[in-house]
């Protein structure tokens, strides 16, 4: 589904000394249905790596392939459409709307384009997941009634409400406690498994890595098998 190809990253003017080189050169495989964590120290590039990965930000180099399209070089509507319908994003911080209902938030990227979901089913898609992530009685609340984790849950149905191949996640637990961590983590493992939707994990957490899927490690700009024991 998802395949880099050299894919480099630098800030700044090439060859300055101000210059930074955070990815050298980054080739990775994910197939369909596959979970995959990606770990590394604090600023090595993770965040860079998967916001390229999903079309947010442009490589310097190299080819972004996502079901054989390069996203490095589509135009910016027709990436907007494929992040919008293809693939779901999880970011640290919620970024829910305040004064939308719990059940708005999830409609919200159903009202962008024309070959989404629309009207009932869109409702109907949007509350069965909320059901699911065991939301179904908060449906009516707003963000500040809710919880951290609540609200996480939220995010994650959000992400899946267009049924993405793709589902990218940016340190999804990383300002939760440990209990709510775990749950988001069961979550994530339950959806990939059971709504077969591609799962990619950005994380500073071994313990949420070893509980996801196969681990690579980001470090010095270069992708190797992880150790997460």
């Amino acid at each position: 589904m998802v395949e880099l190809v050299e894919v480099t990253k630098d800030y700044g003017e090439a060859g300055a000394a101000t210059s930074l080189s955070v990815l050298k050169g980054i080739n990775l495989k994910i197939d369909a249905g596959q979970s995959l964590v990606i770990v590394g120290p604090s600023g090595c590039g993770k965040s860079t790596l998967l916001n390229i990965i999903g079309g947010l930000d442009h490589p310097t180099s190299g080819q972004v392939l996502f079901d054989g399209q390069d996203l490095a070089v589509v135009d910016d509507r027709k990436l907007a459409r494929i992040r919008n319908r293809d693939i779901g994003f999880v970011f640290q911080l919620h970024h829910l709307l305040p004064q939308c209902t719990v059940l708005e938030n999830v409609l919200v990227p159903t009202l962008a384009g024309q070959e989404g979901l629309a009207g009932k089913g869109a409702r109907n898609r949007a509350e069965a997941l909320l059901e699911r992530v065991g939301l179904k009685d908060h449906m009516s609340h707003r963000p500040g009634e809710l919880s951290g984790g609540q609200r996480q849950r939220v995010a994650v149905a959000r992400a899946l409400i267009n049924e993405p191949k793709l589902l990218l996640a940016d340190e999804p637990t990383g300002s939760l406690d440990e209990a709510t961590s775990e749950g988001i983590a069961g979550l994530l493992i339950q959806l990939n498994r059971e709504e077969g939707v591609t799962l990619v994990v950005v994380t500073h957490s071994t313990k949420l890595a070893s509980r996801v899927g196969n681990v690579v490690e980001l470090r010095n700009g270069l992708l190797k098998d992880g150790d997460v024991s």
